[in-house]
């Protein structure tokens, strides 16, 4: 019996369930529930490969889009492993440590883990919907969407390359990034993330019921602009002047060319 988009979302459900389960066991050992970003692309993968080896016949827009969330995937974690290496806990996670007390080990394993992977399978829903649909062969959509994902890892791989190396100059410490690819936009990386779900959206709405996977793209782009993307850190340079200073040039999210002041 052929397996229904319900059992891919099941599935999928159980997988990330026990996955954030072991990563979260795995930050208690560790002392370090910011290991938990390292683990958020490594979930996308196993949710993509999972559910493109639930079926047995392979099609192109499968193999794309599993092949698009496994480079993603490989090399944000790759990223915020090195970035992170060293440092100890983000100070998000260490100041939730404090907050939560006695109930920090609870709390954790909810709001944190649970959450995050929650978050996932909902952010993952368009790989589930072309990983179970039938043979329909590659539309414009599937080419205008695989451009667009292609822009937005340019932006947010190129923003994060071109950080690290601005940080790792030691003149550089406590200056504000503002070349590059952040000459035109405060948050390349988060603009590059959203357009690829965008692009992802793109593919997904030549299968049946593809429309539906919006609510992904949706979803990304307010949790990066209103959640834990832009507004969060934003605020730790709140009285920075240079910042300011920045911030009055510079697009807060979608690039374009500086404004003159």
């Amino acid at each position: 019996m052929s397996l229904t988009l319900s059992d891919y979302i099941l599935y999928s459900g159980l997988a990330v369930f026990f996955y954030m389960t072991a990563v979260y066991s795995i930050a208690l050992i560790k002392k370090d529930n910011s290991i938990v970003d390292i683990a958020w692309g490594i979930g996308f993968i196993l949710i993509a490969l999972l559910t493109f080896f639930l079926d047995e016949g392979f099609e192109a827009r499968h193999i794309l889009v599993t092949i698009l969330i496994v480079v993603w995937g490989l090399r944000l974690a790759a990223h915020i492993f090195v970035r992170n290496r060293g440092r100890g806990e983000d100070f998000r996670y260490a100041q939730w440590r404090r907050e939560w007390g006695k109930w920090f080990y609870l709390r954790s394993f909810f709001q944190i883990f649970m959450l995050q992977g929650f978050l996932m399978l909902i952010i993952a829903y368009p790989l589930m919907l072309v990983n179970h649909s039938q043979k329909t062969g590659i539309s414009f959509l599937d080419g205008a969407g695989f451009v667009l994902w292609l822009l937005g890892f340019f932006f947010e791989a190129g923003g994060d390359y071109q950080l690290a190396r601005f940080k790792r100059i030691p003149g550089n410490k406590g200056k504000i990034m503002k070349y590059g690819l952040w000459k035109y936009t405060r948050h390349p990386n988060y603009f590059g993330e959203t357009a690829m779900w965008w692009g992802i959206f793109l593919i997904a709405v030549s299968v049946k019921d593809g429309w539906t996977a919006v609510i992904s793209p949706l979803l990304i782009t307010f949790l990066l602009l209103r959640v834990s993307g832009v507004t969060m850190l934003e605020k730790k340079y709140v009285g920075n002047k240079e910042f300011e200073e920045y911030a009055r040039r510079t697009s807060s999210f979608f690039p374009w060319f500086p404004k003159k002041v």
